[in-house]
């Protein structure tokens, strides 16, 4: 048997989710069925393939509830939903950074998601070290995964490290590092979706978010 793990990053599959919605006008994608959405690509690891466990790994923009109160609920609504399913939701966060510009000398600040891509690199060697899979699928096209995935061939040559691209998102370095990675394409998405409403194990019932 062959027990296959996803690894997904949360915000880039987001922009991904986005952009395929936005731009080739996909009625709806960011209600999007993780689990079931890593099942169906099951054939690109032979026969016996079996899903094992899913990770989502994405952080809480609570720096955003001022101007749009109801994001963190969406959020939560939304891993709930995944967590139903079966998912293994870890959260991270945003923080504060100071910014002075050169050019005016003027001071200001933004919000940047931190040690998402270190839980990611991480959790990647965790289940190697564990041996909790025999091939691991990164749900990223981010290119800060490589040093990750080359410890991981080089400590562990019997596994499999490959990448699930989100659309838009395939690198040539990434393809390079990990043959036989694949891309999710875009219509991919619409075939996954949650129901609307989704209930819940437990009877709570869960709505999708208008623009969803």
């Amino acid at each position: 048997m062959n027990r296959v793990s996803f690894i997904i990053d949360g915000f880039n599959l987001y922009h991904s989710l986005k952009a395929a919605q936005k731009k080739h006008k996909i009625a709806s994608t960011r209600w999007l069925d993780l689990y079931s959405l890593c099942s169906a690509h099951l054939h690109h690891f032979g026969k016996d393939a079996k899903l094992h466990e899913v990770y989502y790994i994405s952080a809480l923009a609570t720096h955003l509830e001022a101007s749009k109160p109801d994001v963190t609920k969406r959020h939560k609504d939304y891993i709930s939903c995944l967590e139903d399913t079966g998912v293994i939701a870890e959260m991270n966060r945003f923080k504060r950074k100071d910014i002075r510009c050169k050019r005016c000398n003027r001071s200001f600040f933004k919000y940047e998601e931190k040690e998402t891509d270190v839980l990611i690199a991480t959790k990647l060697l965790e289940l190697l070290y564990t041996d909790k899979c025999d091939t691991a699928v990164l749900v990223t096209g981010d290119t800060d995964m490589t040093p990750a995935v080359r410890t991981g061939l080089k400590l562990f040559p019997e596994k499999k490290i490959l990448f699930a691209f989100p659309f838009g998102t395939k690198t040539r370095e990434l393809t390079k590092l990990a043959p036989g990675s694949f891309t999710l394409g875009k219509a991919t998405y619409g075939k996954h979706q949650f129901p609307d409403p989704f209930i819940l194990s437990d009877g709570t019932t869960v709505g999708k978010p208008p623009k969803w």
